[in-house]
């Protein structure tokens, strides 16, 4: 069994929904932005990519969230079109995401690792992005299963100095 440490961390989630969807989900700008993020772009040698293609290993990204107001950039490190990815994350982790088809449903396996383990970032990006990861796989389930979104889009915490720890919808 793997021990827990704070260089990394695992989420898993079943989501009744075809591979294909999921992997548009987390693949394209257009699919990233219907459940994740407010805006995408992702770049190949310096041009943008069509928001509906499946983006490649190589390419550049920069998101982002509603409610916050600064940017997140990095690199997609894989891609293979159809059951994985892994990206460049928080300016010193990586993320990988696998889909595997289990018949009624699809198991996502999200992983961070690489995260230095200083306090500052055993707070800022394993605390915090585990906390987070949490919430937008359940918000990915809400979208795909119900045809809704949990995520806070209405009201606006940019302001709320402690929000992204508080908020359980950022």
């Amino acid at each position: 069994m793997d021990q827990l440490s704070f260089d990394s961390f695992t989420k898993k989630i079943h989501i009744k929904a075809p591979l294909e969807k999921l992997y548009w989900c987390w693949g394209t700008a257009e699919g990233i932005t219907s459940w994740f993020l407010r805006k995408a772009l992702y770049t190949t040698s310096g041009k943008a990519r069509n928001p509906q293609e499946h983006v490649q290993a190589g390419d550049r990204y920069t998101w982002a969230w509603h409610n916050w107001d600064e940017e997140e950039t990095g690199a997609i490190l894989q891609a293979n079109g159809s059951d994985f990815l892994e990206f460049s994350f928080a300016g010193v982790s990586k993320v990988s995401v696998a889909l595997e088809d289990k018949g009624t449903a699809v198991l996502i396996t999200l992983k961070q690792y690489e995260i230095p383990t200083d306090e500052q970032h055993m707070l800022n990006v394993h605390h915090g992005c585990s906390n987070g990861w949490t919430f937008w796989l359940a918000n990915l389930k809400a979208y795909l299963e119900h045809g809704v979104l949990l995520n806070e889009t209405e009201f606006d915490l940019r302001n709320v100095p402690l929000a992204g720890f508080e908020f359980v919808n950022m």
